[in-house]
């Protein structure tokens, strides 16, 4: 393993945007960023990983291998949601088929981000220390993008600062440190360029786009929150996959096309630094030297690098570690570990899987495997007790579902079939907490599956509960009861399952949300689900289409029917707040809403003012959207004040 340092990054200033489509560059991104393998038997990446001896060995592969797939690459997850909210009109958001810790601990007095794994944070749009809001808003009608940092006291809540960042950027998230000094923004910076001309050397190009991405990761220190400071900049060349932070430690992926460019360039990986660049030598650039790809038509590879960073100690730079792979599609993170995957067809799916130790900044490649078919997100992954699991859907005559264990090395010990007759069923959740998983699989039945992991080279389906609609998102109450959120026809529906006996899982209670359609970004975005136990609090956001005739000599609904939905035909987006407890059930206590046409009179509202975000300190609940942020009691939804951010 060779580790570089930089200590500094450059300012890469974006031009005016070109609109483009989303729905290619997720299709790309998802079904066409992999290379075609050979049969499960025979897959060339089960074999050992080596680094190039030098660039010349590095050409001679990608010339061997690659042959003519320069178009392919689209990109990554930040750079579709950021060609997609320039090139639709706002509409309410589309169900989407996606992406054990309990999120924030029932005994604080403030929420903190849903996060997958305890002691393992994500990066999110809100961030909150219980005195401070820190939002990044992507307001999709200015290339101008801002960090805010608002007073959180009920009394007085206002903007405080606003950090301004280049145009065209994209934001992926922040990270708050632990003492609250430090904030560490990341996102994606887009240059564009006219039809055919495209700089000698393009790095990180995303086709048929014409567009430069680049990656950046900045730190302030915000011991001052009316007075941030910059404290270090770096730019990455290549388009933002994931991150996570840990402890002090910031570890970020990001992925870029690797490819020979016209005049024989081969563009590397780079890390800019003030006025100094560091670019990944091919030695340092991992592959599989026994892999044979010279049959596979329009293969093609890309530079995946890890990259740490102390947030306390950014001075020290970056610590950086690179391997040559087909794509990144999912990522999971525990502790020790982080688990890259993508998938892979040829004669059916399989999931390639790379895990890459982690340890206070320090990066070292470990193991690469795989396993038959393809995973949803990272809830399909899980580590627990030196085991992996994946529960993955492989597309064949009939459809297969099925949960695999693989060790350390990322071989298989364990794999259970998820079994429902001979209907083609796709997982639509998983959750593995412990000893046990969970798994919603839909189509013509939807059932829900119990899991007993606690053997882990034989797993086995301990129960099954059939019930109409499916749970695309799944969160623990407790020990013996799991919540749903998903759907049932076209209407958001929860659930709470009781599954004290595994054998035995019964759905307790169930709410729809009424409506000719509705939606939740919480469906794909776990951040977007705010639960604590203690407070009996559930919150999602929520749009509701009502169709029928807009007519617009109605008259308003006043009261708590407009804060819950529309009554006739129209659009309505916000929040809705439950009460959720084992006696009372799943109650909901109304809605709070930031879209300013509250006649209901529209069958979309604006986009900037869609509810994404909700938290509280102590009695006060936080609802969040691109330009605003509002203030309501907790215990009667009563308007405090409102925050605006434009």
């Amino acid at each position: 393993m060779v580790q570089a340092e930089v200590k500094k990054k450059t300012r890469i200033y974006g031009t005016v945007a070109v609109l483009a489509a989303l729905v290619l560059v997720s299709m790309i991104f998802i079904f066409g960023s992999t290379p075609d393998l050979i049969p499960i038997d025979n897959l060339p990446f089960l074999s050992g990983m080596t680094t190039f001896a030098d660039e010349t060995a590095l050409r001679n592969y990608l010339i061997t291998n690659q042959k003519d797939a320069i178009t392919f690459y689209g990109g990554g997850p930040l750079d579709s949601q950021f060609f997609n909210e320039r090139s639709t009109a706002p509409t309410p958001a589309p169900m989407a088929p996606n992406d054990g810790s309990f999120g924030a601990a029932e005994s604080d007095s403030y929420s903190t981000t849903n996060v997958q794994v305890a002691g393992v944070d994500e990066a999110d749009l809100v961030k909150n220390d219980g005195e401070y809001l820190y939002v990044a808003s992507n307001d999709y009608s200015d290339d101008q993008k801002y960090i805010y940092i608002l007073k959180a006291d009920a009394q007085d809540p206002r903007v405080i600062s606003r950090i301004p960042l280049e145009n065209n950027t994209y934001l992926a998230g922040m990270y708050l440190s632990q003492d609250g000094g430090k904030l560490v923004v990341i996102g994606s910076e887009y240059q564009f360029y006219a039809l055919y001309d495209l700089p000698a050397r393009a790095e990180g190009m995303i086709y048929p786009y014409q567009t430069e991405v680049k990656t950046f990761l900045k730190v302030y220190d915000i011991s001052d929150k009316e007075d941030p400071n910059p404290e270090a900049n770096f730019t990455l060349t290549g388009s933002y996959f994931n991150s996570r932070m840990i402890g002090d430690y910031v570890y970020t992926v990001v992925s870029q096309p690797a490819q020979i460019l016209a005049n024989n360039i081969l563009p590397l990986p780079r890390i800019y630094a003030g006025t100094e660049v560091n670019e990944v030598a091919p030695s340092e650039i991992y592959y599989s030297d026994t892999a044979n790809y010279t049959d596979v038509a329009d293969n093609y590879f890309t530079y995946t690098t890890f990259f740490g960073l102390n947030v306390k100690d950014s001075g020290r730079g970056l610590t950086n570690m690179t391997i040559l792979m087909g794509g990144a599609s999912t990522m999971y993170v525990s502790l020790k570990n982080m688990y890259i995957t993508y998938p892979t067809w040829s004669n059916g799916q399989y999931t390639s899987i790379y895990r890459v130790s982690i340890n206070e900044g320090n990066l070292s490649f470990q193991a690469k495997g795989a396993v038959a078919g393809s995973v949803l997100n990272q809830y399909s992954m899980d580590e627990h007790n030196d085991y992996f699991r994946l529960a993955t859907t492989n597309w064949k005559d009939t459809t297969q579902n099925t949960v695999y264990v693989v060790n350390m090395n990322l071989t298989t010990v364990g794999s259970v079939e998820l079994k429902n007759a001979e209907i083609r069923e796709t997982i639509m959740s998983a959750r593995f907490i412990g000893n046990k998983a969970y798994i919603v699989t839909f189509e013509q039945k939807d059932p829900f599956f119990v899991l007993d992991m606690s053997d882990p080279t034989n797993p086995r389906v301990a129960g099954k509960l059939e019930i109409p609609g499916y749970s695309s998102y799944l969160h623990p109450y407790d020990e013996s009861h799991i919540i749903g959120l998903g759907m049932e026809n076209s209407a958001v529906k929860l659930s709470l399952f009781d599954v004290t006996n595994i054998n035995d899982p019964i759905e307790m209670t169930k709410y729809t949300v009424q409506g000719d359609y509705s939606s939740s970004d919480a469906l794909y975005e776990h951040k977007a689900f705010l639960f604590d136990k203690a407070k009996q609090l559930l919150v999602i956001p929520v749009s509701i289409t009502q169709y029928g005739v807009v007519d617009k000599d109605i008259t308003p609904p006043t009261g708590d029917e407009i804060s819950v939905a529309p009554l006739a035909g129209g659009y309505w987006q916000g929040a809705y707040v439950f009460r959720l407890s084992l006696e009372g059930g799943i109650e909901l206590r109304g809605g709070i809403t930031h879209q300013e046409n509250t006649n209901q009179l529209y069958y979309y509202g604006d986009y900037n003012l869609n509810v994404n975000r909700a938290l509280f300190i102590g009695n006060t609940l936080y609802t969040v959207s691109n330009a605003k942020v509002q203030l309501n009691k907790l215990d009667t939804l009563e308007l405090i004040a409102e925050v605006n951010l434009r």
